[in-house]
């Protein structure tokens, strides 16, 4: 018996439609999937999606913010090791792996990507993703400095920029060449440099 609409969204739960979009935009991008994407894949219409989410703008800036938090958590366990500042880098620079490694990208970095045509909701969940990043990285950064783990020139700020261009980045090359070693390799490599005596990395 064919379900009505009604019966084709019972069930279906806001975080359910974002667990399926959001796979979709780290494997496409904001740009590179629709609502017609999401209910075939869950199996309900798209009115059923519209009253979760009415716009695509709230859906974005929904899926953006929950990732942000869901990132923050992680950096959190991190924050709370009794580990040298240098341990806590290469913890941070393996989140970004463990995405890789599933086959995805940073859902921030492929949005930043787009960023001129994301709506300004959208925008706006974006640089407090990178501004909450940054904050982690140099309290990190200085942390390590201080335990005698870390040495780079300059502030602690900048240190951080360079990290997470470089994991970014590292990231699109080896999804382009389908090689994670283009990730490895080079993050390893800055995390090196970055340890006092440029030790190996474990």
């Amino acid at each position: 018996m064919a379900r009505t609409k009604s019966s084709q969204g019972a069930g279906v739960t806001s975080e359910r439609i974002l667990d399926v979009a959001e796979v979709l935009a780290q494997t496409r991008g904001f740009n590179g999937f629709s609502y017609a994407d999401i209910a075939a894949e869950i199996g309900i219409t798209k009115a059923s999606l519209h009253y979760h989410f009415p716009t695509k703008a709230s859906l974005g800036a929904a899926l953006v913010g929950r990732y942000r938090e869901n990132f923050q958590a992680a950096l959190a366990k991190i924050a709370a090791l009794n580990e040298p500042g240098i341990e806590k880098l290469r913890l941070y620079a393996g989140v970004y792996g463990q995405v890789l490694g599933a086959d995805r990208m940073c859902l921030c970095g492929m949005f930043a990507a787009e960023f001129s045509t994301l709506p300004e909701p959208i925008q706006g969940e974006l640089r407090q993703f990178f501004d909450e990043n940054e904050t982690w990285l140099v309290r990190v950064l200085e942390e390590g400095r201080r335990d005698g783990s870390l040495r780079f020139e300059g502030s602690a700020a900048d240190t951080a920029g360079l990290l997470t261009g470089a994991l970014e980045g590292s990231m699109l090359l080896a999804r382009s060449y389908r090689d994670n070693a283009r990730f490895i390799a080079p993050v390893g490599k800055l995390i090196q440099v970055l340890a006092v005596g440029n030790e190996a990395s474990r």
